[in-house]
């Protein structure tokens, strides 16, 4: 005999009919048993509802941003000459602490001092012309200068009044002396010119006499025309000549008593401010062969050795690559630079705390905060990115410069509606929760979603304190989802 199954109905129980036992024998254990589940699972819903869902809760919560970084220091400098030049002295090795204008190296400086020396003797030079400038004409100068224009105005007034009969008379008398001279050397070589014929001299004596004849016939041309001169008096330009001489003797004399003009002694005082500036101009170069720290830091490079030919470059240069000619490079501080997107760059503000860790220390948390953050966002690879710089509180000893961090950025204290991010689901496009209906049937409820902590996601819209959600689909839920897919 079957046993009559009883199925819950609202409001009361109903028995099936004996005669219906036969036609549902076969059929009973498949009926039976899908009825048997559905009130087991319904009776099992009742019970198990409380370990499929969690309530939600209202709690503060630290708001957490992740991001990835790296330590780099605070100000890194690669340092080269101003000038091209040749390395002479290196003080320095990689890893050296040094102080702010401390001596790292030196440069070849030779054609510089042979500069310097000469930029001295030239300034030199022109300031003994502006003290002569100043100090105007000397009483000998002036001395000599008055006796010249004397014997320039007597030689124009002796030209002017003509020849005196005394000076023709003596020309004269001299004319007739060397005129005498001449007869008596004629005479002579005469003589001796006969005796070479007979063989009685040699050729060199009577050539002695042939040429102090031919002197003695100068003698008297030039004493001839200087007497003639003297005879027709001065000529029109010989006057004019000796006039302007006295004019330039007079000009002179005037220049040297007035003393100089304040032209000159501006001019000369200019040439000594140029020398003055080209001295200064070597000097600087000399300086700037001596290579200093910009700042107190540490060697963390060495590019160069003793001997070798560096140019300049520039000087806040931090590239690794653009070393070529580079002396060192000098870093100071450390800091972390971390790249954040531009939709969570709002949760970040200067002075926020920060967590650091590294893989080189992975039990260790380390301190720091945001220092910086970039005014203009950069692109990387399509994505909008902004820098954040973040000072290191703790961990300075051990945090290198080039290692990879991971940063955690403490936000406010949100007092909030927090679930499990588990329990988001997307149907639809639309982002909710499944919470259990009247039959506690897993239900889509939409919900407005805030910040992400770990592993619980803010509420913003959609539930309120104490709802139960399911942390993940039940299985009825997956059959209802992938029957509709099927439908589609």
């Amino acid at each position: 005999m079957a046993t009559p199954i009883e199925i819950p109905v609202i409001g009361k129980v109903k028995r099936l009919p004996r005669w219906l036992g036969a036609l549902l024998a076969a059929g009973i254990v498949i009926v039976g048993t899908t009825t048997t589940y559905v009130v087991v699972n319904r009776a099992n819903n009742k019970l198990d509802i409380a370990e499929l869902t969690v309530p939600v809760e209202d709690k503060n919560v630290t708001l957490l941003l992740s991001a990835s970084g790296k330590v780099v220091p605070v100000q890194s400098v690669n340092i080269s000459p101003k000038n091209p030049g040749t390395v002479t002295q290196l003080y320095v090795e990689q890893g050296d602490k040094v102080t702010q204008r401390q001596i790292l190296a030196r440069m070849d400086s030779a054609d510089i001092q042979a500069r310097i020396l000469q930029a001295r003797a030239n300034l030199a030079q022109q300031e003994a012309k502006l003290d002569q400038q100043k100090a105007g004409s000397r009483p000998q100068e002036i001395a000599q200068a008055k006796a010249r224009l004397l014997q320039a105005q007597a030689q124009l007034d002796a030209a002017r009044s003509g020849n005196r009969s005394e000076e023709i008379a003596q020309a004269q008398a001299q004319v007739n002396a060397i005129k005498a001279k001449v007869d008596l050397s004629n005479e002579r070589v005469r003589r001796y010119r006969n005796l070479y014929n007979q063989g009685a001299i040699k050729k060199d004596d009577l050539d002695q006499f042939v040429s102090e004849d031919k002197t003695a016939q100068a003698n008297l041309l030039e004493a001839q025309k200087r007497l003639a001169l003297l005879k027709s008096g001065s000529r029109p330009e010989e006057i004019a000549r000796l006039k302007a001489a006295v004019e330039e003797a007079r000009a002179q004399l005037q220049l040297l008593e007035n003393g100089s003009r304040p032209q000159e002694i501006a001019q000369a005082a200019a040439a000594v401010s140029a020398a003055q500036a080209q001295l200064k101009t070597e000097q600087v170069n000399l300086d700037n062969t001596i290579i200093r720290a910009p700042f107190s830091g540490i060697i963390t490079q060495k590019f160069a050795n003793i001997g070798a030919f560096v140019t300049p470059t520039t000087s806040a240069s931090t590239s690794a690559s653009a070393t070529s000619s580079s002396i060192v490079a000098l870093a100071r501080g450390l800091e972390i630079l971390a790249n954040v997107p531009e939709a969570d760059i709002g949760k970040i503000k200067v002075g926020q705390e920060v967590e650091i860790v590294a893989d080189a220390y992975p039990d260790q948390v380390f301190k720091g905060a945001v220092r910086l953050i970039a005014p203009e966002a950069v692109n990387e690879q399509g994505v909008t990115l902004f820098q954040v710089r973040v000072a290191i509180n703790t961990g300075r000893d051990e945090l290198r410069s080039g290692l990879n961090v991971n940063l955690t950025f403490l936000g406010d204290d949100v007092n909030a509606l927090w679930v499990p991010t588990v329990a988001i689901v997307t149907e639809k496009g639309q982002t909710g929760v499944l919470v259990p209906d009247k039959n506690n049937k897993a239900k889509f409820s939409q919900v407005t979603i805030g910040s992400q902590v770990g592993n619980e996601t803010q509420i913003l819209e959609g539930l309120k304190k104490g709802d139960r959600i399911f942390t993940s689909p039940p299985d009825d839920y997956k059959i209802k989802k992938k029957l509709e897919q099927r439908r589609q």
